[in-house]
């Protein structure tokens, strides 16, 4: 059984990954090392020769200014001269973040979730979208995304077949690190506890509006969409 509390901690397990772990990504892609000296340095901004189409238009669709979207593009081909990126790239930096575990499969399903487009790449405009989103999104935003990083299956809903491979993906990404310490049954204890809480009609599936719901009920979970915004 869950020590008291235990239960409740593992709730938001799942949310405060997604958020530390893409920190880690986007500190790899250079997307959040804007330090003063670079922002303000606008001999060096001339670099950034390989601009995407339509800046002004995503400056339009995004919360980042023209100037922010330059120095992100900046890092982004330093990082990835090609312009895109697949998911073995992200299955290779994760590998890096969790040596201690195996990060195939949560690397897979984060991909699909930039992969908005699913045409197995990811570019510059679906990092800034997601960007967008996590950094400076509204509330209901930030748990939009996070729920369709559930969805595996883009249905609509989170069932309990969907949820097991996340965090089945998350426990494996953690490895011997994991806590609680891995127990063969965590993982469906873990989807028990989610469902418990989420699924308000107890009909099987949670919905988008049960997941808002029940995320904005939990202190834990408000406070950990938190993390992003001082990033920028």
């Amino acid at each position: 059984m869950w020590k008291e509390g235990e239960s409740e901690g593992l709730q938001t397990l799942g949310i405060v990954v997604v958020l530390c772990s893409l920190l880690k990504l986007l500190h790899f892609l250079g997307f959040i090392d804007l330090s003063d000296d670079k922002v303000e340095d606008d001999l060096e901004m001339t670099t950034v020769c390989h601009r995407p189409e339509g800046l002004e238009q995503m400056e339009a669709q995004t919360n980042f200014t023209k100037r922010e979207l330059q120095v992100l593009y900046r890092g982004f081909k330093n990082e990835c001269p090609s312009g895109v990126v697949s998911e073995d790239t992200f299955k290779q930096i994760y590998a890096q973040f969790f040596p201690q575990g195996d990060a195939s499969m949560y690397a897979h399903y984060l991909f699909n979730a930039f992969d908005s487009a699913h045409n197995g790449s990811v570019k510059f405009e679906d990092f800034v979208t997601a960007l967008s989103i996590l950094l400076r999104g509204s509330v209901r935003e930030k748990l939009s995304w996070t729920f369709n990083l559930y969805d595996i299956n883009k249905d609509g809903y989170i069932n309990k077949e969907e949820m097991t491979d996340i965090v089945r993906a998350i426990y494996d990404m953690m490895g011997k690190y994991t806590y609680p310490a891995l127990r063969r049954d965590a993982p469906r204890q873990h989807v028990d506890a989610f469902f418990q809480k989420m699924d308000k009609n107890k009909d099987g599936v949670v919905t988008l509006d049960e997941f808002m719901m029940s995320c904005q009920e939990d202190e834990n979970i408000m406070r950990s969409l938190q993390l992003f915004e001082s990033v920028m």
